[in-house]
């Protein structure tokens, strides 16, 4: 895969990941809980993947159970431990204050990618990585508004950005034995299984029961928000560095703030427009860095 397909795949899936606000606000005004939507996205997840998998390759189920840590890492640290999080900061919080100190998440992949990988941290990894994280700010309209933030909303919303960052970490690790499609399919089978502790599927039942369609919700939200980019941002991880990875996804909540003001009439004041224009000169900026900084960190794959 060429370097600049892999940033393509990986802008798509924060693409794709932007618009998960359009499934969460219709499933959370028919009666689901945070806790609900992360579990139903996470079986569906599951569901999907393994569906594609035997009609793409069975023989992609095979792993060795050593190597379960891997996925174990992936579904319940990265996943379900990061939904946790986030969804805690914006109970006790705000949403504007959990996607800032959400997108704190470059700035872990960089260390512990210079920690594990031994991957340079260069001045232009810094300059984007700052870039995004202001913007991020100026997007969520925080300057904006008088919030107050409890220390104990900082430390969960800094865990989320965390947990968030090792997704990049545990899905290089696991490139190095297996395909995209095993780790996001094995990503959701151990993040599922662990959303049966969280998620309460009675009342999930109960949803769908008084208003069939929202199943169609229920499977958009996983299909086009969970597996898709999934998929997208695993294969693409394979030949960046983690690093460069975590900032070409922070595009999301450029989406994310045009979605709102196109689908609900958000505000699009000069601070969340300087904002968004800020994380996409991130984007570009890292997308221009010399191929140097990122053939040598490149991951040998079965890809």
């Amino acid at each position: 895969m060429t370097r600049a397909r892999a940033i393509t795949y990986v802008l798509a899936a924060g693409a794709l990941w932007g618009c998960i606000s359009l499934f969460v606000r219709h499933l959370s005004a028919a009666g689901l809980s945070s806790m609900d939507i992360a579990g139903v996205r996470m079986l569906v997840g599951a569901i999907g993947m393994f569906a594609i998998v035997l009609v793409v390759d069975r023989s992609l189920l095979r792993i060795r159970l050593r190597d379960l840590w891997m996925f174990i890492g992936t579904g319940v640290v990265s996943v379900m431990l990061f939904n946790v999080c986030y969804f805690t900061c914006m109970t006790i919080s705000e949403a504007s204050i959990a996607v800032v100190l959400l997108y704190t998440s470059p700035i872990f992949v960089m260390l512990m990618s210079a920690v594990f990988f031994k991957e340079r941290v260069t001045p232009r990894k810094v300059v984007a990585i700052a870039m995004t994280f202001a913007g991020c700010v100026l997007v969520s309209g925080l300057l904006g508004g008088a919030v107050q933030l409890t220390p104990f909303a900082l430390v969960v919303g800094v865990a989320a950005g965390f947990f968030y960052a090792t997704y990049s970490i545990f899905g290089r690790v696991a490139l190095t034995r297996y395909k995209p499609l095993t780790i996001t399919f094995y990503t959701f089978v151990t993040g599922a299984i662990a959303s049966f502790v969280l998620a309460d599927y009675g009342n999930v039942a109960t949803v769908i029961s008084s208003q069939p369609s929202d199943i169609l919700w229920i499977i958009g939200l996983g299909v086009i928000c969970t597996i898709a980019p999934y998929l997208l941002y695993t294969a693409g991880l394979g030949h960046l560095d983690p690093g460069l990875a975590a900032v070409f996804a922070t595009i999301e909540p450029l989406v994310g703030g045009l979605l709102g003001i196109l689908a609900y009439g958000e505000s699009a004041g000069p601070l969340k427009l300087l904002g968004m224009a800020l994380i996409l000169a991130a984007v570009v900026l890292v997308s221009m860095a010399p191929s140097q900084e990122t053939t040598d960190s490149t991951v040998s794959s079965s890809q």
